[in-house]
């Protein structure tokens, strides 16, 4: 539920070792094995370039079966 500030907040947008993608708060330290895409800004703006960025949700460790 959405509590009016979510998209007040910056938020990064993450992907790990297997091109999973998700957002992380912009001020804190990202969590082991995910490193930083380059876009920031508010939810809906790093969920849209998610949207854009991550075609193929399959992990990459399968797609190369």
């Amino acid at each position: 539920m959405d509590n009016g500030f979510e998209d007040r907040k910056t938020y990064k947008a993450v992907v790990n070792q297997e091109d999973q993608h998700s957002i992380w708060p912009l001020d804190k330290a990202n969590p082991p094995g995910w490193r930083d895409t380059g876009k920031s800004g508010s939810k809906s703006e790093c969920l849209a370039y998610i949207r854009e960025a991550w075609i193929d949700i399959t992990p990459l460790n399968l797609r190369h079966s």
